[in-house]
């Protein structure tokens, strides 16, 4: 199956630029020579600690953000420096679910009039049309018609996420990113955010980039990993192969971080030391190696390439013989 997204070698970077009677800053090296593809149906996980680039990619990819250099395709059309207006007709087909809801609805309009931009802006259906499609997308999301009235601030942190899935499904999209969507909700709440946003997935068949920082919840809804690290890919698999044998000591890292609901499960804590280097400086050749507890010299010497495994699972770490 071919992909419906592909990036590649997508980079931003920020800054760097030269100014008036001043040295030019170092550029921010946000997203570094990222590759990938999402296919038709397919949900794929973004994680890395924060400061790694995800956000950034996600929004670089739909053209929030402009990238510095590499190629973003949808469904083999190359979409990276077409102009705002022919870009226009891929809004309606990526779409974006925002971290804060709160910060993404504005606080001035009801929610009929913040589902109703979507459909004006793409001129779909009539004022009539558009008023019931607007109470079957609250229904679908779990809210009601009655709630159209009202206004962001009248509800709780779980409803306007709603509202926000709603306004990303009103175009009926076919790809979205999820930008850490429960992250700014109460826990008593993101299950049943991630469990609408599971079940609307598979109904719909909506392929998704997942960015979260939880693993126990891209483990829960994600087909496949990336593990990104200072803007760079440090590995790619199957959920299943990611979490079952992780080949990358970052993998590694971030995998023993996260908590496990037995207490008696036995774990090997793989603790890293010092903070996540500069963007601005990054370590020559594998950016991770100032952190990592299986780092060789000629891991300064040159950046590893993403290397097949088995399985669709590649690990850019020159090392074959970690325990």
């Amino acid at each position: 199956m071919s992909a419906l997204v592909e990036v590649i070698d997508l980079s931003k970077h920020f800054g760097g630029q030269k100014r008036l009677f001043q040295a030019p800053r170092p550029a921010i090296r946000a997203v570094d020579a990222v590759s990938f593809a999402i296919k038709p149906g397919e949900v794929v996980g973004l994680v890395g600690e924060s400061g790694s680039g995800k956000t950034t990619v996600g929004r670089t990819l739909l053209r929030l953000t402009e990238p510095t250099s590499g190629t973003i395709r949808y469904a083999g059309t190359d979409i990276t420096h077409i102009s705002k207006s022919d870009m226009r007709a891929y809004r309606r087909k990526m779409q974006i679910v925002f971290q804060d809801p709160y910060a993404s609805l504005n606080p001035r309009l009801t929610v009929e009039d913040i589902l109703g931009e979507a459909f004006a802006i793409h001129g779909l259906g009539t004022g009539a049309e558009r008023r019931n499609k607007i109470v079957a997308l609250l229904e679908r999301v779990g809210l009601n018609a009655a709630q159209a009235s009202r206004y962001p601030h009248e509800f709780s942190g779980g409803q306007r996420q709603r509202i926000v899935i709603a306004r990303a499904l009103a175009v009926e999209p076919e790809f979205i990113v999820a930008d850490e969507p429960v992250s700014a909700l109460d826990v008593s709440i993101q299950a049943q955010i991630i469990n609408l946003m599971a079940s609307l997935q598979r109904d719909l068949g909506l392929a998704m980039l997942f960015i979260s920082h939880d693993l126990s919840v891209v483990e829960y809804i994600c087909d496949r990993v990336i593990v990104m690290y200072l803007g760079r890919v440090m590995e790619e698999g199957p959920v299943e192969e990611i979490f079952a044998r992780p080949q990358h000591p970052y993998t590694r890292a971030l995998l023993s971080a996260a908590p496990v609901p037995d207490p008696r499960a036995k774990r090997r804590p793989v603790v890293l030391t010092g903070d996540i280097p500069s963007p601005a400086n990054p370590p020559s050749g594998c950016v991770f190696r100032t952190r990592c507890g299986f780092a060789l010299p000629a891991c300064a010497e040159a950046r590893p390439p993403l290397r097949a495994l088995d399985n669709a699972h590649r690990v850019a770490c020159i090392r074959t013989d970690l325990p």
